[in-house]
């Protein structure tokens, strides 16, 4: 991009640039969530993330989620309508996109404590720091407050109460 220029400039340029690219692209990002939080809560979900990945045509996914049954292809499908619209009638991407709007799917981590509420009694991997180091621990989501995830370990049948604040990474283990 910046050929012909000395390594010095080269690399200020590419830092400045990037810069701008992350900023403008956070900016974006918090946008489409404040465009789209009140049309994904008329159809009675919640958002989870908004992220764009950066490909040839750009594609921004929405994800979304219930607080007990599945997400609804056909509310995903009225959401990314009425987002596309809200989305070229401000400019917010001049460039041509692909709008997303889906359920996060087993493989992402759980990010919202309605998730864990609404995976009570399935089967968790949970990551998190005890003191200065990290622990994995597998078991059954038993019980979520505001503060904490209680998680029954399967071989021992031990009760773990995780504090929210120490959690990593949660991920939900399908049963096959």
């Amino acid at each position: 991009m910046f050929r012909g220029l000395r390594s010095e400039c080269r690399e200020v340029l590419t830092f400045f640039y990037r810069y701008c690219c992350e900023n403008m692209n956070q900016n974006v990002i918090d946008t489409i969530k404040n465009m789209s939080e009140p049309l994904i809560k008329e159809e009675g979900m919640f958002l989870i993330d908004v992220e764009i990945k950066h490909q040839k045509i750009p594609e921004v996914w929405v994800l979304v989620d219930t607080v007990e049954d599945g997400v609804n292809l056909d509310a995903c499908s009225r959401i990314s309508r009425r987002l596309a619209k809200t989305i070229e009638d401000e400019n917010l991407i001049s460039s041509s996109y692909r709008l997303n709007v889906s359920s996060p799917g087993l493989a992402r981590p759980l990010s919202d404590i309605r998730q864990y509420k609404k995976n009570i009694g399935r089967l968790a991997k949970i990551k998190f720091k005890n003191e200065d180091e990290y622990e994995t621990r597998e078991g059954e989501i038993a019980e979520v407050d505001e503060t904490v995830v209680k998680i029954v370990e399967g071989e021992t049948g031990a009760e773990l109460d995780i504090p929210f604040d120490a959690v990593v990474e949660t991920k939900i283990i399908p049963k096959i």
